[in-house]
């Protein structure tokens, strides 16, 4: 898969449910925010944006060389937050825009910038990334996506349950995962900057709305989404207290 150009984009809520501030919470005695973007300038983003609506997440980025969207504290989801960052930035159509959640302070920098070249080499409005599942109860866990891909790499489905399921396997050892490549979806996504604002648009569909899976919502209309295997592990992203324990201790066990 060839490099492309690319910017990365990062929403950053201040207000989250679980972890109020989160954006702002320090690792390594600096805010996490700051830390996503340096995951996004080493993966060779020509511009690196943070979409937000509060001003003390604007401050922090200060003569950090990171560019701030301020965009309006009503958006439903970061993909409306990163609808208006375009928006707002200016960029052309055909700009490929790579979506990195805010709260993934150590995003491999080949993962972020393999679903760039994914938008670029499928010629799909979107792609995004899957990891082979090598376990049971990761196939088995709701609140791990499954991803399905016809053979051409475009996603036929997402779904929190086990898909496909292997009947006969399970018939005869339902706790043991039979051969075969199950895929667990990564929440990265890359677009052009058309069909990002053309997605923002689209009403919540009805499999959306049944899965909880915002990115039903291009397949249900019709789109198609590239799914590339993720070059790298994706460590998991910070959403609690414990989360952010154990990134501190990550960070200090990457930097002896």
């Amino acid at each position: 898969m060839t490099s492309a150009d690319f910017v990365v984009a990062i929403p950053a809520r201040y207000a989250a449910t679980r972890l109020p501030g989160k954006p702002l919470r320090l690792i390594g005695g600096e805010p996490m925010v700051l830390h996503v973007a340096r995951r996004a300038r080493a993966a060779g983003a020509r511009e690196v944006w943070v979409a937000t609506d509060d001003s003390r997440i604007e401050a922090a980025l200060q003569g950090s060389g990171v560019r701030v969207a301020m965009t309006s504290p009503d958006h439903a989801s970061g993909t409306d937050r990163l609808a208006e960052c375009a928006r707002l930035a200016g960029w052309h159509d055909d700009t490929i825009v790579v979506n990195l959640q805010g709260d993934e302070p150590f995003a491999p920098a080949d993962g972020i910038a393999c679903v760039a070249a994914a938008v670029a080499s499928s010629g799909a409005g979107i792609a995004t990334l899957a990891a082979p599942i090598t376990d049971i109860d990761s196939l088995l866990d709701p609140h791990a996506v499954k991803v399905v891909r016809a053979g051409n790499g475009d996603a036929l489905y997402f779904s929190r349950a086990p898909i496909p399921w292997p009947r006969d396997a399970f018939a005869r050892t339902p706790r043991v995962l039979p051969p075969g490549q199950w895929l667990r979806h990564i929440g990265i996504y890359g677009y052009r900057a058309a069909s990002l604002q053309a997605f923002a648009t689209l009403p919540p569909g009805r499999l959306e709305r049944t899965e909880s899976l915002e990115q039903l919502r291009a397949l249900e209309a019709g789109w198609r989404i590239a799914v590339a295997l993720a070059p790298s592990v994706f460590p998991p992203g910070v959403d609690t207290a414990e989360d952010l324990v154990r990134a501190e201790r990550i960070f200090l066990e990457q930097r002896t």
